[in-house]
């Protein structure tokens, strides 16, 4: 179902300007470098956001590494899910514009496209009818739109010592940790509803490269193929999304190795779409280790295959899980993006 903006709409995604601006410049920004200058810019981006704070949102925005606020992330709105941090309707027009070009500094440029198509769509979800706006309460219904997504700082941001960048709201969970060259971005949740919207009159569709590579991937198959990669029971949500760390599952479907070499190329690209919304100087180098167990991942399918309808898929290999799920409708999309050996960077994150 595609959803028409209103009046109403409009006026409200006007107000979103810097964030459209910041976007643009991102979309021009210049090509990735060495991992370390990728950190030491998202440093100095992060120390601008706490520059434009006084005490209380320091504080606010401020946890320690090890704690429980490094699993509280989930798909859920306010105030269903209870968030800590900065939220962005607390914040000035500067504090937004410091916190954007963190994102920028932190993301590809696909990838912050993406976060802000994702944040834009729940704009549309609040000013359509979805749900209300403002702060969630005891007794209300779930609070929807741009101001609900909140930013925190786990640990202190720092060129050498681990630390971590969380920022999310409904249907969206960005996990980055980084330590010097080293970052992961798993687990992170990036999802949609609506899955596809109109914006300056054209189509937006956050997750549409992610459905439509899958899609003409499972029908790239031939019968023997799709016997293996099309499940015989049918999943409809994520296995592995918010409150499973640490959870496992046997891999199911069809081994990379049982497919072509264009298949492969297809697959490898569907993965790209989630292991690049991280700053290329760290997503080129995370394709190149997916690229490596390439043999060893597979491939499965749930669902029909014709595109527009609602199915769910999964990658998953040594280091590598994700998962795509529509929720009963093509216009509802939950995500999920996993590394079983390295979520929260367990493999270099030790303060």
């Amino acid at each position: 179902m595609r959803t028409k903006l209103t009046l109403t709409a409009l006026v409200a995604l006007a107000l979103c300007a810097p964030i459209i601006a910041n976007l643009r410049a991102q979309r021009t920004a210049a090509p990735s470098t060495a991992p370390a200058e990728a950190t030491a810019r998202i440093v100095s981006s992060a120390q601008a956001v706490l520059a434009t704070l006084d005490a209380d949102g320091k504080a606010k925005v401020q946890f320690p590494f090890e704690g429980p606020q490094k699993t509280r992330w989930s798909n859920l709105p306010s105030p269903m899910f209870e968030r800590r941090g900065l939220r962005m309707g607390d914040l000035t027009a500067t504090q937004k514009a410091a916190v954007m070009n963190l994102l920028a500094a932190a993301l590809s440029k696909d990838g912050y496209q993406k976060v802000i198509e994702i944040m834009r769509g729940d704009e549309v979800l609040r000013t359509t009818g979805g749900g209300r706006g403002g702060r969630g309460g005891p007794g209300g219904g779930p609070a929807f739109g741009e101001a609900e997504y909140y930013l925190a700082f786990l640990g202190t941001p720092s060129t050498t010592t681990p630390w971590m960048l969380q920022f999310g709201g409904h249907h969206l969970a960005i996990n980055l940790t980084l330590a010097g060259s080293q970052a992961t971005m798993t687990p992170s949740l990036p999802a949609a509803q609506p899955a596809s919207y109109t914006f300056e009159g054209r189509t937006v569709r956050p997750l549409g490269r992610e459905n439509d590579k899958a899609f003409a991937l499972v029908n790239a198959l031939d019968v023997t193929q799709r016997r293996q990669a099309i499940l015989p029971h049918t999943v409809s949500d994520l296995v592995l999304g918010p409150g499973q760390d640490g959870r496992t599952i046997q891999p199911e479907g069809i081994r990379a190795s049982s497919l072509s070499t264009p298949q492969q190329t297809m697959l490898l690209d569907i993965a790209r779409e989630w292991a690049g919304i991280m700053n290329d100087s760290f997503g080129e180098p995370r394709m190149a280790e997916i690229r490596s167990r390439l043999a060893d991942t597979w491939f499965a399918w749930s669902g029909p295959t014709t595109n527009g309808s609602a199915a769910y898929f999964r990658i998953q290999g040594p280091t590598l899980v994700i998962e795509y799920a529509q929720q009963g409708s093509v216009d509802h999309i939950h995500t999920i993006y996993r590394d079983p050996t390295n979520d929260y960077g367990a493999k270099f994150a030790r303060p």
